[in-house]
């Protein structure tokens, strides 16, 4: 969006910290009409900056009286997974805990999910995804966390951040802030993390391998989701997590974490993983009335998350063949192109058996594809309502169906048609 140049007391209004994208609506998404513009621009200028600012002091109060805790999450993947997580075993003990709705931009989530708790409130687990450069100011502006959670970087949104730097200065934003009695829960096991670990004066408490709290012995089954030894201080006890994919091992262990810190066992932290409400759209198995398997992971599209969803898919496939719905990955700017040839590649590797990309981005990702796997195994569709037609010949074969995408592709449309 273009930059354009705000009076002090509009600035001040909206509140101080919040990105140009959040104050004005690009020319092609403004409604039609007077009263749509009104009602849009209404909402943005007046309800929305009056709804912050006694959220913000509202929090204050609550920290201030009642001693309620903030948990802030934010990463490049995984972070409803590790919220839902964290909010799962925090409820253990009987506590009062409010974290953000699910599918809502954080800008708005923010303000609406502090305005839920009341004094007997103890935890608030806050997702703070960032899309645009400033976001993360905005959300520490209006809910300073006591705790950060860094589930990981990758390049995410790259459009408007421009490369991995900008990601990197945006995130970690959350922990830098920080003071000696706040703390910072990070993932070891990523290189831009353990960098920016050492630039904030938190307690930084690390995850993964190395970690402060680690996953030992773990054991992927298709059906029984994942089997490991978690690992705090010295202490062990298995845990049982009910879904699929070595990258929910990672956000477990970020809320084993969090949880740690607030001084929760190990008795309770296992209960807490093993019973969580797993987010729609995230790797979940779904038998097909055809005794296809279907791994639905249609929710969201980057590089990392592809790459885990893809290797995931062929550590439980068995003698199943591979048949892969991949949508095209957005908001990647001018790196666009890079990735999506390079997931071509890494598909081509992996041996996929059948191959469907969907949107405009995809069809170099096929086009790379096809080098390496046969041409008569791999499609291209334009639009997400193409896509049956092509998978149909595919169905009823006892074959493993990954869907992976976004949800602005609509390849959880896909899934509802395979499940009607």
């Amino acid at each position: 969006m273009e930059r354009t140049k705000i009076s002090r007391i509009v600035r001040w209004w909206v509140t101080p910290e919040l990105p140009i994208e959040h104050i004005f609506i690009p020319k092609k998404k403004r409604p039609e009409g007077v009263y749509n513009i009104f009602r849009v621009y209404g909402r943005k200028w007046f309800i929305h900056p009056i709804k912050r600012r006694i959220s913000k002091y509202y929090l204050v109060f609550l920290k201030k009286l009642f001693g309620l805790k903030v948990i802030g999450v934010t990463g490049s993947a995984g972070k409803t997974t590790t919220k839902e997580m964290v909010v799962s075993i925090l409820t253990q003990k009987g506590n009062q805990v409010i974290s953000s709705y699910k599918n809502i931009d954080p800008v708005y989530n923010i303000p609406a999910t502090i305005l839920k708790c009341r004094p007997s409130t103890k935890y608030l687990v806050l997702e703070m995804g960032v899309e645009y450069p400033g976001e993360m100011d905005f959300y520490l502006w209006l809910a300073k966390p006591n705790i950060g959670v860094i589930t990981n970087i990758y390049p995410t949104h790259t459009q408007f951040f421009g490369n991995e730097d900008g990601i990197v200065r945006e995130k970690t934003k959350l922990i830098h802030g920080f003071d000696k009695n706040e703390i910072g829960v990070l993932n070891k096991e990523n290189k831009l993390l353990r960098a920016a670990g050492s630039k904030t004066k938190a307690k930084i408490l690390w995850y993964g391998k190395k970690g402060d709290v680690q996953a030992q012995n773990v054991v992927m089954n298709i059906h029984k989701g994942i089997k490991y030894t978690l690992l705090i201080d010295r202490n062990k006890t298995n845990i049982y997590l009910p879904i699929i994919g070595r990258q929910f091992v990672q956000n477990s262990l970020a809320a084993a974490a969090v949880a740690y810190t607030l001084g929760f066992s190990l008795k309770e932290i296992k209960k807490g993983l093993e019973n969580f409400s797993k987010p729609e759209h995230r790797m979940n198995i779904i038998k097909l009335k055809n005794k296809d398997l279907l791994i639905d992971d249609s929710y969201n599209n980057n590089p990392q998350a592809a790459k885990e969803a893809l290797l995931t898919l062929k550590a439980v496939a068995g003698n199943r063949k591979k048949v892969v719905v991949f949508g095209d990955m957005l908001e990647l700017g001018k790196e666009e192109k890079k990735f999506h040839l390079e997931l071509g590649r890494f598909i081509s590797n992996l041996k996929i058996d059948y191959l469907i990309g969907v949107g405009k981005l995809s069809k170099q990702l096929v086009k790379e594809a096809q080098k390496g796997l046969k041409k008569s195994h791999v499609f291209w569709v334009e639009k997400n309502d193409e896509v049956l037609d092509k998978l149909k010949p595919f169905l009823g074969r006892d074959n493993i169906i990954l869907i992976k995408g976004s949800r602005s592709i609509g390849l959880d449309l896909v899934v509802d048609q395979l499940l009607s």
